[in-house]
């Protein structure tokens, strides 16, 4: 293990352990960090006394690369690390401080037709194990509004029949309970009744606990988040879209509010810690009243 490694090893930790951050965020910073440092020994500079103009230089690269919004990241990322190398001495500042956060260019979230979510769930084969689960986690994202980590992360005692409740984990570690309709319940009752207990066989095998992952893979290990994004985009494509699986909870969101849901209780169901971040789905269907009104001006006169 170089000192880098131990070093990131550290931060890690702290990360975890000290400020309970989610290990999703653990693992993207530590990865970010790594990147900074091995960025710093090609350049011959120590992060005990990098200006901040280096890490402009370093954050602009990033951005060439990568786009604005990593970049945004990878700054997070630095500030965090450097308030860690304050806490251990190496230096008394934090030049990551005075960097401005870029902005990305505001963009209105994707969003489905209810007819365009039906035509594109009929394409999962559900004639196999991993059909029936990929139909139960595209219709609990539907309608629940999950993000995709907290889909992976759930477990089976997490799920809540009788309710038509699920126990999510989301974003800084923070719990919230979401309802689920009538459809997801059927789906989900098919793989957890039929699906899940073949898929969970291939794990009992090798281990004597039976695995506690809601979903599964093929292996019989808990599924991983990248797998669920390329089955998506795989059924996605079979229907001509270019939906990403995140288009979901985008249209879950949207349809709430647009069937009178208020902005705070959507805030609530999306685990959103600031309700700004909800408002966006408020031009979204603002976008779709002014395509009515232009492309079928006479349609509130057909509903007389």
């Amino acid at each position: 293990m170089t000192c880098n490694d131990r070093f990131i090893k550290k931060y890690r930790d702290r990360l975890l352990l000290m400020e309970r951050r989610a290990l999703l965020t653990v693992e993207t910073y530590g990865l970010e960090i790594k990147l900074f440092l091995e960025w710093m020994e090609s350049e011959g500079l120590d992060s005990a006394n990098i200006p901040a103009q280096q890490l402009t230089d370093y954050l602009e690269k990033r951005r060439e690369v990568d786009g604005v919004r990593s970049t945004a990241k990878s700054l997070s990322a630095l500030r965090s690390f450097f308030r860690f190398l304050i806490d251990e001495g190496v230096r008394q500042d934090n030049p990551a401080d005075i960097l401005e956060t870029p902005r990305p260019k505001f963009r209105l979230p994707a969003v489905l037709s209810k007819e365009a979510v039906n035509r594109l769930f009929l394409l999962v084969n559900t004639n196999t194990p991993l059909g029936v689960r990929n139909r139960a986690i595209y219709e609990l994202i539907y309608s629940a509004g999950l993000r995709v980590s907290e889909a992976v992360s759930l477990n089976v005692n997490d799920i809540d029949f009788a309710e038509k409740v699920a126990r999510v984990w989301g974003k800084g570690d923070k719990e919230r309970l979401v309802i689920f309709g009538e459809t997801a319940e059927f789906w989900l009752r098919c793989y957890k009744e039929k699906a899940r207990p073949e898929l969970a066989a291939r794990t009992e095998k090798q281990q004597r606990t039976p695995p506690q992952a809601l979903f599964l893979s093929r292996n019989g290990k808990r599924l991983s988040r990248k797998s669920m994004w390329r089955n998506y985009e795989i059924a996605a494509r079979l229907g001509g879209y270019s939906s990403k699986l995140h288009t979901l909870r985008h249209t879950f969101a949207t349809e709430l509010l647009a069937g009178g849901a208020d902005l705070r209780s959507v805030q609530e169901l999306l685990g959103h810690a600031d309700i700004a971040t909800t408002q966006i789905y408020t031009h979204v269907n603002s976008r779709l009243r002014e395509s009515h009104s232009r492309y079928l001006p006479n349609l509130s006169d057909w509903r007389k």
